[in-house]
């Protein structure tokens, strides 16, 4: 009864906060509702039926793949080679690994401001530094065409979140036990060899988590492209949190977009369930196996 009486005051705050919320989207997703606030006509499965047979929701969740797919590669990529760096013994290290943060802690708003003037074909000063360099012989369109400004708000996206990564995975560096790596100097072993034989192996239960948590923050970014781009140009840009916002604040369609979320959530979570099936860190059966 203890337990019970300690652990209810969480339980009901998460029911408050996740199950109910939750609750009433699923309930939404049931009924025809325009506008917030007003009542609707229940019309079961129909709001699933037209979002699965429109012709935005499978390029948008396309997109919304892609998107994923592009940050979680380019985020690793960076916070890697960051964490390696600053890894390193140097000089100002210290200062190195305080300010490596500062992208992360920048508001969402000033860095889209910034990088939207950095990146404009009217005096940005990404195109005229390229101009003067010789490297392009006219501006850069980078938010002309929907593969374009889709990397390019991959590249911006991942400026702001990997140096989160980058200290995530300096961590578990620190947390790898020094006397690997002057074991496997003293038996002839290349800086590659003691990269992926004990730097990899030592980070499996940080990727996992990294990948899993990043894949989940990744999938549900809302600002970056709103703000930027709208979803444009031509829907290039269109991923799964914008069309919902666009079915149910522009299009005034509740119903749909609530279906729509829910469709979505399904996705995220199979694949979250899938993630942790496949890759999750199995140290007791591989002690188990050595056991045996």
């Amino acid at each position: 009864m203890l337990g019970v009486a300690l652990v209810s005051p969480l339980a009901l705050w998460l029911l408050a906060t996740i199950a109910y919320p939750i609750f009433s989207l699923i309930r939404l997703s049931f009924l025809d509702v325009g506008v917030i606030g007003t009542g609707g006509e229940f019309v079961g499965f129909e709001n699933y039926q037209r979002v699965l047979n429109s012709r935005a929701f499978w390029p948008s969740m396309g997109r919304s793949v892609v998107w994923v797919l592009g940050n979680g590669l380019l985020q690793t990529v960076l916070a890697f080679s960051a964490a390696l760096v600053l890894n390193m013994p140097f000089r100002g290290r210290a200062l190195a690994r305080t300010w490596v943060i500062l992208p992360w802690i920048v508001p969402t708003v000033v860095a889209i401001i910034v990088w939207k003037w950095m990146l404009g074909t009217s005096g940005g000063i990404v195109n005229t530094i390229l101009l003067r360099l010789g490297v392009i012989q006219e501006q850069l369109g980078f938010f002309s065409t929907g593969n374009s400004a889709m990397a390019s708000l991959v590249g911006i996206n991942s400026w702001r979140f990997f140096p989160l990564l980058t200290i995530i995975i300096l961590a578990g560096m620190q947390g790898i036990s020094k006397d690997l790596y002057d074991a496997a100097g003293v038996d002839g072993a290349s800086a590659w060899q003691r990269f992926t034989n004990i730097t990899i192996p030592g980070l499996k239960p940080v990727l996992f988590v990294m990948g899993l948590v990043g894949t989940l923050w990744s999938v549900n970014i809302f600002d970056v492209i709103y703000l930027i781009t709208g979803g444009g140009p031509s829907r290039g840009t269109l991923t799964m949190p914008v069309l919902i916002y666009d079915m149910a604040f522009l299009q005034y369609r509740l119903g749909r977009a609530a279906a729509a979320a829910v469709l979505m959530a399904a996705a995220v979570t199979l694949f979250t369930i899938a993630f942790i099936y496949f890759l999750a860190p199995r140290e007791a059966d591989d002690d188990d196996e050595g056991w045996q």
